[in-house]
């Protein structure tokens, strides 16, 4: 008789069958629109300097800080509220895994220091946002959670180095600024109150004056509490209150940089008194904060605060920008590895038309998504070189890409758990984590109305920044002689009627529930330009012209009208599509073709 037992150990075990994922893939090296999109905006010298960085960066995206922040988000800070001797020095408790990716982010790469100082990755000068979020961008593929404490950190560095006495950044700065974690101090920004979330000037913390110490710093106390407190156990705390007797609103807000110990190393008089048990961005710590005579330094000066945080406010909001274009790429090169990677009835599921269809789901948001961070990044070194255009400019692009990236994002997401099936949803897989993280996009930094509400009624009603955004756009596509006349019509058509419409609804406070598509219809817009000018001019010095196929894709699906119950697919839509999701690149003269 045969020898069953043996027979079974030779037997295949089926592991062969489940599709891969990118784990192990240097996420810089296979990422040609980002190498494409950075070969257009970033000058080449920086391009050739930065780009070790970028293959470094992405080797460790794909392999030690993905395995790193699968452990993280699976071992969630713990709150130590007292010592063994009953004192209340409360501190937190993070996974080693953890404690390593800030290694790499803070001491390697310098993330929250390269805008604000030179010497960061051997730059002589501080980084080109280009530059900084690229490095963002590579980082979030791998980990979400811990991008948020390094943002913090960078905006208070931001507000601190603009609106701080001489004094104060005498005291903090080179800290902040600081790579050695001997010496370095991280920052962080305490808003959320429960009286105030949206309503920043419902909130209720009180500030007391104490007077300039010999130092030259001016000193307050905190009295009060807040509800949402992200990276809890920061060094430093940038933060509203009110002086007592000032005005109610915002207009009564000062800004604070609160100290998590005092000169003398002492515990300031404020407490951790629990730690928020979240949905996502498990790895990183948020908390609720309880000040009690907290000592705090006076940022900038004491009417304007509400304005002065605005600033890091409008920064966080471009980088979540930047963070959702990141999980997007990752959602879409699974998405791609799975379906590529899977068999069922004999095919691949890549060759199924539903399957393809919904990878084309994935596939535009993210690509629109990528050419808003290269656009934005541009008009942020401009304006920092003095461009008023540029600062306008990105007035608007800033709650734009926000509002609109970041609601793409959790389609996206759930679209790629979905094309790798029931295995997705199991958290050893990144693609649950993936699900997760990506609701915060809509809720931090303000809600999707709120963001929508800043476009509508601030960036085009008051500066009128969709004019600037058109004029922008006209400047990049207009001047290609690449692109059809036929098609620049189209676009200048789309803009026109963009245009017209957001007008119209800043104008007219009954159509404010009309604010949402009116800031969506704006990146829309926008992207279809951005798209059509990248890919005719790629298409043109010889490389990938795929961008413009796209451009086309979200004039139809994004602006123009659709029947859902229409049976006609236009001929050229079905060619755009086998030839993005082929890995090849499309020529210029094919992607033309397919315009008109």
């Amino acid at each position: 008789m045969p020898d069953m037992a043996a027979d079974r150990t030779k037997m295949p075990h089926g592991a062969h069958h489940i599709a891969p994922d990118i784990h192990g893939q240097n996420f810089y090296a296979i990422d040609r629109q980002f190498q494409d999109l950075l070969q257009l905006y970033l000058e080449p010298g920086l391009r050739t300097a930065m780009a070790p960085h970028f293959e470094r960066l992405g080797e460790l995206a794909g392999n030690r800080l993905d395995e790193l922040a699968q452990v993280a988000d699976k071992h969630p800070p713990l709150l130590q509220p007292r010592d063994r001797f009953g004192r209340d020095e409360d501190w937190i408790d993070y996974h080693p895994a953890y404690r390593e990716m800030e290694k790499i982010a803070f001491d390697e790469f310098g993330m929250h220091a390269m805008s604000h100082r030179p010497g960061v990755l051997g730059m002589t000068t501080s980084a080109h946002p280009l530059v900084k979020y690229g490095i963002t961008y590579l980082f979030v593929q791998a980990e979400f959670g811990l991008m948020c404490p390094v943002s913090v950190s960078d905006t208070s560095n931001f507000i601190i180095k603009r609106y701080g006495s001489d004094a104060l950044k005498k005291l903090l700065l080179d800290r902040l600024l600081s790579q050695d974690p001997k010496v370095m101090l991280k920052g962080t920004q305490f808003m959320t109150e429960k009286a105030g979330g949206s309503d920043v000037g419902a909130i209720e913390t009180e500030a007391e004056r104490i007077g300039v110490g010999a130092d030259g710093v001016e000193r307050w106390k905190l009295y009060g509490q807040k509800w949402f407190c992200s990276h809890a156990d920061a060094d430093v705390a940038v933060m509203l209150a009110r002086p007592r007797g000032a005005a109610p609103g915002t207009k009564g807000l000062a800004l604070f940089a609160l100290p998590r110990r005092l000169e003398d190393g002492s515990r300031n008089a404020y407490r951790i008194v629990r730690l928020k048990d979240k949905l996502g961005t498990r790895s990183m710590a948020s908390g609720e904060i309880i000040l009690d005579g907290a000592t705090a330094y006076l940022v900038g000066d004491v009417k304007r605060g509400f304005k002065q945080m605005m600033e890091q406010v409008n920064l966080s909001r471009l980088s979540h920008g930047v963070r959702a274009a990141a999980m997007m790429r990752r959602c879409l090169n699974e998405a791609l590895a799975a379906a590529r990677g899977r068999n069922a009835f004999g095919h691949a599921i890549s060759d199924y038309p539903l399957l393809r269809r919904q990878l084309m789901k994935i596939m535009l948001p993210t690509e629109q998504a990528l050419s808003m961070y290269a656009f934005s990044s541009d008009a942020m070194g401009k304006a920092n070189a003095g461009d008023a255009d540029a600062a306008n400019l990105l007035r608007i692009l800033t709650p734009v890409y926000k509002f609109r990236a970041c609601r793409d994002n959790i389609p996206v997401a759930s679209h790629a758990l979905e094309v790798r099936g029931g295995i997705g949803y199991i958290e050893e897989w990144v693609t649950a984590r993936l699900v997760r993280d990506a609701q915060i996009g809509t809720l931090w930094e303000g809600t999707s109305n709120i963001n929508a509400l800043d476009v509508v009624q601030r960036a085009v009603g008051k500066s009128g920044g969709h004019k600037t955004l058109t004029a922008a756009l006209r400047a990049k596509y207009e001047p290609s002689g690449s692109l059809p006349g036929q098609y620049k019509g189209l676009l200048g058509s789309t803009l026109d009627r963009v245009e017209r419409f957001a007008e119209a609804v800043a104008s007219d406070p009954k159509h404010e529930k009309r604010a949402r598509l009116a800031a969506g219809a704006l990146y829309h817009a926008a992207t279809a330009a951005l798209l059509a000018w990248e890919g005719a001019t790629l298409g043109a010095q010889g490389g990938d012209a795929r961008r413009l196929l796209l451009s086309r894709l979200v004039i139809e699906h994004r602006l123009a009208p659709q029947d859902p119950l229409s049976l006609n697919e236009p001929a050229w839509e079905q060619e755009a599509m086998d030839l993005l999701l082929q890995d090849v690149p499309v020529p210029l003269a094919k992607a033309v073709a397919l315009l008109s």
